[in-house]
């Protein structure tokens, strides 16, 4: 038998498996940061990418070298179109997970989001109900990427966590927004950082090369250039899942962290000019409200980015930007 020539470890982290297609263009949150107030919030918003700009800021970072100096930074553009409240949910939690006990959703809402509600059940007094055996309460929000004038009418529609005080607090503190508008200086402020949650750029097709980082093959040791070595022993008599493999690379979901809000504004009132000459590059104009963050987010321009409040390494105090100029 001719001897197997192993390729070097892939550097490719296993922690993001299977590496295939996202089933939606909308990122899933499966977790939520606790909040020790009384007072209940939404912990997410949403909008959609629009570019990238160069921000100039004074540097406000303690115990760092350019600390009070001018700092060039990358921003990412997201336009924030207000959130709508439509509707309810709370869940009840056993051993065997969570379980929806009552949807309760706005009346008179728009045809182009009552479509989508299958839901017959909308009593209040049903829901109150419920609402002894339930542990966690829900807003189910819808944005329209018409609203940032994108072509897209049909709206993207999903939960979002409240928190603070107890379930009834919770309850009642949505029952007032239920069926309006809320923006993004609603739910966020300016300096707080949040966890940007999308689905990345689509690559196609990749080779192991590429998609898990293996080294080349040496000149003349194999047919082959930029295959593997080796796909495992002769036993067990199948291909491990940890063997680097062709396929799909890109458009899968992720969550990036601690993106600071730099800047948060109207484009009506701003003091800054965002849209560059023309509008950005497959997106256009933006128009209303926006945030920039600083660093980039997952995903192409126009996908929909969904803004958490931040879970890791949340800080003591929220300091203000000195945003001196935004460079297009």
């Amino acid at each position: 038998m001719g001897h197997r020539r192993h390729s070097s470890p892939h550097r490719g982290s296993l922690a993001y498996l299977p590496r295939c297609r996202a089933k939606s263009m909308e990122a899933r949150i499966r977790a939520w940061p606790k909040v020790n107030s009384d007072e209940p919030k939404l912990l997410a918003h949403a909008g959609f990418k629009a570019g990238c700009v160069q921000i100039v800021n004074i540097d406000d970072r303690e115990k760092t070298p350019n600390h009070g100096k001018q700092l060039v930074s990358l921003g990412t553009v997201i336009a924030t179109p207000p959130i709508l409240i439509i509707g309810i949910r709370g869940y009840s939690i056993d051993p065997r997970g969570r379980h929806a006990e009552f949807d309760y959703h706005a009346d008179n809402l728009p045809k182009y989001i009552s479509r989508f509600i299958k839901t017959k059940e909308n009593s209040l007094d049903n829901s109150e109900k419920l609402l002894k055996r339930v542990k966690e309460i829900y807003a189910i929000i819808a944005v329209t990427p018409k609203n940032a004038g994108l072509s897209q009418k049909k709206p993207y529609i999903f939960e979002v966590s409240v928190k603070g005080g107890n379930v009834k607090k919770q309850f009642t503190f949505l029952q007032g927004l239920l069926g309006k508008e809320v923006k993004i200086d609603q739910v966020f402020e300016v300096g707080t950082t949040v966890d940007a949650a999308a689905i990345t750029k689509g690559k196609g097709w990749e080779g192991p090369i590429t998609r898990w980082g293996v080294k080349r093959k040496q000149h003349k040791s194999r047919k082959s250039v930029r295959e593997v070595g080796s796909l495992g022993p002769i036993s067990p008599q199948y291909v491990m899942y940890t063997v680097p493999r062709a396929g799909q690379r890109g458009f899968h979901q992720r969550i990036e962290y601690n993106k600071r809000i730099m800047l948060m504004d109207n484009t009506e009132n701003s003091k800054f000019k965002i849209n560059p000459d023309g509008g950005f590059k497959h997106f256009g104009n933006v128009n209303g409200d926006f945030v920039i963050v600083r660093g980039s987010v997952p995903g192409t321009y126009n996908r929909l980015i969904k803004l958490r409040s931040q879970i890791r390494k949340v800080p003591s105090k929220i300091n203000k930007p000195n945003v001196l100029q935004v460079v297009i």
